[in-house]
């Protein structure tokens, strides 16, 4: 089973790096984004990635052609130009890089790398959000339902802390970022029938508008619920909040 994964977008919002690399190779950790979801999916036996690449895409395929060596100690003879591979920590995947577009919305970009998929069941996500999302739990309940795509639904924390007040304005109660609106929202891990396919349209098509209301119009939708971490790296704040997270050896992404 393959992992697509987006990973062509502008990441405007985070223009302080993406100005000079794409978004999934913004760094948590010393190492980019891209790497840690793949190392999620690889926790649970997912190996074969598919990355759909666009906005300086050459970055990462630059990044994983040489990701023998930044993986690996190395002796290089610079009289000969050889390099001996001391100490091997690459893992094991099978990467296929696709230039699906520098302005291609998600739904063309996922239709473009359709003859990599063939007619098997495969996994989709954004390549800027992390979490602990349980892939077999996931697979089980797709398995189970027999919907043409499973995605991954949760609910996230307010933004502020939340104020009740009397009506002379004293505070009852003070929560610290309760739950948001209620809401359960998109979290970006499917799983998907590749008769997706047959909903996906041209470059100008993105994934979240027409293709999801319609197989969801058509009861061929379902929802696997996390309840569990996760969070996309949107912002510089984000960023800076991943790499704490990280850094205090208390990353609950990390499930490897």
């Amino acid at each position: 089973m393959k992992a697509v994964i987006l990973a062509g977008g502008f990441g405007t919002r985070l223009s302080e790096a993406t100005h000079l690399i794409p978004k999934p190779m913004v760094e948590v950790g010393g190492k980019p984004v891209l790497w840690h979801i793949m190392k999620t999916y690889s926790h649970y036996g997912i190996n074969e990635f598919v990355i759909c690449l666009g906005y300086k895409g050459y970055i990462i395929k630059e990044w994983f052609a040489n990701y023998f060596l930044h993986s690996s100690d190395v002796m290089i003879d610079l009289w000969d130009n050889s390099i001996e591979i001391l100490d091997n920590h690459s893992d094991h995947w099978k990467v296929t890089l696709v230039d699906t577009g520098l302005h291609t919305m998600t739904a063309g970009r996922v239709k473009r790398i359709q003859k990599y998929i063939g007619e098997e069941t495969f996994l989709l996500t954004y390549g800027d959000g992390v979490g602990d999302i349980d892939i077999h739990k996931s697979l089980e309940h797709h398995k189970k339902t027999k919907r043409a795509l499973t995605v991954t639904a949760y609910k996230p924390q307010g933004k502020f802390g939340s104020l009740e007040l009397d009506n002379e304005g004293n505070v009852l109660s003070f929560t610290e970022k309760p739950k948001g609106d209620g809401m359960w929202i998109n979290a970006g891990y499917f799983v998907c029938e590749p008769t997706i396919f047959d909903y996906l349209g041209g470059d100008d098509m993105m994934l979240e508008k027409e293709p999801l209301e319609k197989l969801a119009k058509e009861n061929l939708m379902t929802s696997y619920v996390h309840d569990g971490f996760w969070k996309p790296m949107d912002t510089l704040k984000d960023n800076n909040d991943l790499n704490e997270l990280w850094n205090s050896g208390k990353a609950p992404w990390k499930v490897w």
